[in-house]
């Protein structure tokens, strides 16, 4: 791994923004923002937070080098192991989900109906993810560059620019359009999830020393705090122009805005900002599929076989698809997985942690129903969320799954303790292993 430490700071930060900077991002935002203003920037300035707070594990992960699931499997068994990575398959799902919604809302300007837009769209992503497309993953990143160069100039057209400017202090004084335990549960999934998602830690370890990895993080965040409020400033200066449909979709909202500024859809210029979105799409949700097919592949629950991945290509974008028809707000269902994977993972992460340090040492059988009963309890409130929706709990549905699996997580791993000191014994911690 070693050999593949070679990122400097810049890179870092490039890597680290490109990781975020995606559909689910600049959609969910531009959503938000049609009845929240400035404060539907939340989730975005969320990931800043996230990415600042991720410098408290830079180092350990960058030392460790090895995936959250790897660590933990070498230290509790392999039954941990997959079931973090499971629960890292699962998250996964909503995140495929948000890209077939934008991807069917970008179609959607283009005249193709909703319905039909989001199934063809997880069939194109099924098909790509079963090529060898890897290798132009740049292609895709570089369209998104566009289409933020396309968003500046529209904000210029616009004369958005002041909104843009002023954004930090309407941000601030528009936060009281979103209850209290909204707030506190976007933001507090999305930090907690970029802390322990090893999707992010990937290119973490791939800095080239310590001081490179802290000023890449620190560059990232910067970057995406001035990113996330450019969405909501353009959709601001859309509506002060009047140039929106009064009935239009707040999914739809920068795809329609792009192609006003490329003079419409008959327009080749206009096709061609569309596209700036909708291939980025493909390439981010034909990713997606690609990682939860290995992940699978790589626990050895299935044999690896041609036909055995595109089985799991079709159920991952068969469940995908199933949660995108469901509907919703899409910073709404991407911080929904993020809780529930949050209220899985968080308190075997910390008890692992904590052990790392030598000041304790939680056993094997602690650790594992911890994650056992929050994986369970953290799944099964996300499902009743979407069976009923109208459950309010504590205010605010992600934090609902959060607290939920957290606090079985909590319960669990102490209820493991007493059961291994005065009932199992050393005996059993060593069955386990």
């Amino acid at each position: 791994m070693a050999n593949n430490r070679r990122l400097g700071a810049f890179s870092l930060a490039a890597v680290l923004v490109s990781a975020h900077y995606g559909l689910g991002f600049l959609l969910g935002t531009a959503e938000q923002s049609l009845t929240l203003g400035a404060a539907g920037s939340l989730y975005a300035i969320s990931l800043s937070l996230g990415t600042i707070a991720l410098l408290g594990l830079a180092k350990f992960y960058w030392t460790q080098e090895e995936q959250i699931w790897t660590l933990l499997g070498l230290s509790y068994g392999k039954g941990v192991q997959v079931l973090v990575g499971l629960m890292s398959w699962a998250s996964l799902i909503g995140i495929e989900a948000v890209q077939i919604i934008c991807g069917a809302f970008i179609l959607k300007v283009l005249g193709i109906p909703t319905l039909a837009g989001m199934v063809v769209t997880a069939i194109l992503f099924a098909i790509i993810s079963l090529l060898p497309v890897e290798k132009v993953s740049w292609i895709f990143r570089s369209l998104l560059v566009l289409n933020f160069l396309a968003l500046l100039y529209g904000l210029w057209i616009l004369h958005g620019v002041p909104d843009y400017l002023r954004s930090p202090f309407e941000f601030a004084t528009s936060l009281e359009k979103v209850s209290l335990p909204s707030r506190i549960g976007i933001m507090l999934s999305t930090v907690l999830l970029l802390l322990i998602d090893m999707r992010y830690q990937q290119f973490l370890i791939q800095a080239k020393d310590v001081r490179s990895l802290y000023q890449g993080c620190v560059m990232a965040a910067i970057s995406l705090l001035l990113l996330a409020l450019l969405p909501s400033s353009v959709v601001e200066a859309a509506l002060r122009a009047g140039i929106l449909p009064k009935d239009i979709d707040g999914k739809e909202i920068l795809p329609f805005i792009l192609s006003w500024i490329g003079h419409g859809t008959d327009n080749p210029l206009g096709i061609f900002l569309i596209a700036s979105l909708l291939i980025p799409a493909l390439g981010v949700g034909s990713s997606v599929l690609r990682v939860q097919t290995k992940t699978v592949l790589d626990f050895n629950i299935l044999p690896a076989s041609n036909l055995n991945r595109l089985l799991i290509v079709i159920v991952n974008a068969g469940l995908s698809l199933a949660i995108a028809l469901k509907g919703g707000a899409i910073v709404d269902l991407i911080v929904l997985f993020y809780s529930a994977y949050v209220g899985a993972v968080l308190i075997p992460f910390v008890g692992y942690l904590i052990s790392q340090t030598g000041r304790y040492t939680f056993s094997i059988l602690s650790v594992r129903l911890s994650l056992i009963m929050g994986s369970i309890s953290a799944m099964s409130a996300l499902i009743l969320t979407f069976l009923k929706p109208d459950i309010t709990g504590l205010g605010s549905k992600e934090l609902n799954i959060m607290v939920i699996g957290i606090s079985f997580g909590v319960l669990s791993l102490f209820v493991g303790q007493l059961i291994d000191k005065y009932f199992s014994g050393s005996n059993l911690e060593k069955e386990i292993q």
